[in-house]
């Protein structure tokens, strides 16, 4: 089993999506987790509308801080545009992949930016599993 790791900001938007696409798209192969360097304590129901567009229930998901997340290497770690506001966590390979944050996007825009994640993490399922 991979475990990868999504890391934004708030972890509000972009890393809450792509941690429920790699549990979408993963299956039992992958243990997806995300986390923010200051998370917003909620999760932006335009993610949650978004998601619940293609199936998924976003809201079951709670935004969290680093420290509340396994102490562990994972195998990969992507983060989400935020540069020096994320801290190192150890991991096997990591990624910046820039994505703009959406929250005050209009919700055609803020669907682009969630059909963005939902490729890089298809390219990185693809690679890791």
């Amino acid at each position: 089993m991979k475990r990868v790791l999504f890391v934004c900001v708030e972890n509000s938007n972009r890393s809450q999506m792509a941690e429920a696409f790699a549990r979408m798209h993963g299956g039992s192969n992958v243990e997806a987790y995300s986390a923010g360097s200051r998370p917003s304590g909620i999760i932006n129901p335009k993610a949650v509308l978004a998601m619940r567009e293609l199936g998924y229930d976003l809201s079951r998901h709670l935004s969290k801080s680093l420290s509340e997340i396994p102490d562990l290497e994972y195998d990969f770690v992507a983060t989400m545009g935020c540069g020096d506001a994320c801290p190192m966590v150890r991991t096997r390979r990591r990624e910046d992949w820039s994505i703009p944050d959406p929250k005050d996007m209009s919700a055609e825009e803020f669907r682009q930016v969630r059909d963005q994640i939902e490729s890089k993490v298809r390219q990185m399922l693809a690679e890791q599993i």
